[in-house]
């Protein structure tokens, strides 16, 4: 460690802020251990046995596919220069001149119409090489997301060649049109951490995919228990704390807003599924281990898109809708609609 903190390091450019790095390195981590081994270990054990190892496989190909074909292609077409108003101009981000570089969103500058700047382009005090790996963890955990929609009824041939495909034509477009400077940002409509790029998409698309699929065999969708409760809370606990790393590093700094984010997320996290046991207590007359992880989802995702944005309260009625709501409309609307008793499927939003 001696001379760490000289001033003329070749490794430490004026531009680098310690801090910031460390803490979007260690937000990226957070990140990363949601999806491997989080939901890994979660999707392995919401299941019936005999699909436990297919489903924690899906989770465990998609997070090491997205990430080559991140770097190979798809990082620039969610956050590189324009090619369409929804759609950055993919290509390698592995080039260590690119890499070792400040980070840099490029079409994240804004203009006033008379031609003068509004806004600087977004250039965060670390290293492409953070962002890239940052923005990898997001993408990654917004495909496994979907995956929990088809859990127990799709051959992991036909996954493995889903997740490049979803990532190309799907998630870059969502993600460069709100994040990387695309026309919804231009718009102004704001995302602060997903809720749109990562949660509405992978909610639509899990539905999608679980209505041209198809429902499980019978016997499965008359009983799907869970084959291990305490490894199904284990990947939920993985699933909650990585969530600060999910909100707390959207900022792209370690300041005020990423602290706010991370007490907001918890709190939201918290409050929905107490409001979701409570629920389950009050209709059922006892709690429910899989309600209590739902309502904890819920109340993470419901949160999300303005996690730093928001005053505290805001965050504890975010939790009582995000408890609630989705409660309703899984055990009262569900039984009621025949589109989604046909659909009938299993992911973690609903």
């Amino acid at each position: 460690m001696a001379g760490a903190y000289d001033a003329n390091l070749p490794a430490v450019p004026e531009w680098l802020n310690k801090g910031d790095n460390a803490w979007q390195l260690t937000s990226a981590t957070l990140v990363g251990l949601q999806s491997m081994p989080g939901l890994v270990i979660l999707y392995a054990s919401i299941v019936k046995k005999k699909w436990a190892v297919n489903s924690a496989f899906m989770a465990l190909y998609a997070f090491a596919a997205v990430l080559l074909c991140w770097v190979l292609l798809c990082y620039k077409m969610a956050f590189g220069d324009e090619l369409l108003p929804f759609w950055g101009r993919g290509g390698p981000a592995f080039n260590q001149g690119y890499l070792k570089g400040q980070a840099k969103i490029p079409e994240t500058v804004r203009m006033f119409g008379n031609g003068t700047k509004e806004r600087e382009a977004t250039m965060p005090y670390f290293p492409m090489a953070t962002l890239v790996y940052f923005q990898f963890t997001f993408a990654a955990i917004t495909t496994i997301l979907v995956a929990g929609s088809v859990l127990g009824r799709m051959n992991i041939k036909a996954w493995m060649a889903f997740v490049p495909l979803w990532l190309i034509f799907s998630y870059t477009v969502g993600a460069y049109s709100l994040w990387g400077g695309g026309f919804l940002y231009h718009w102004g409509v704001i995302d602060y951490s997903g809720g749109y790029v990562i949660h509405l998409s992978s909610g639509v698309a899990g539905f999608v995919a679980a209505y041209w699929v198809g429902p499980r065999p019978q016997a499965d969708r008359e009983r799907f228990p869970p084959n291990n409760v305490l490894l199904m809370l284990a990947g939920a606990g993985l699933l909650w704390m990585g969530w600060s790393g999910f909100n707390g590093g959207a900022p792209y700094a370690a300041n005020l807003t990423s602290s706010i984010a991370v007490l907001n997320t918890n709190l939201s996290a918290a409050t929905s599924l107490l409001v979701w046991t409570t629920l389950d207590v009050i209709f059922f007359g006892k709690p429910s281990v899989i309600g209590a992880i739902q309502g904890m989802v819920t109340g993470l995702a419901g949160v999300t898109p303005g996690a730093g944005l928001i005053q505290t309260w805001a965050a504890i009625i975010i939790g009582i809708f995000s408890g609630s709501i989705p409660w309703a409309s899984m055990m009262i609307l569900h039984k009621k609609s025949t589109l989604l008793q046909q659909v009938k499927y299993l992911h973690l939003y609903f």
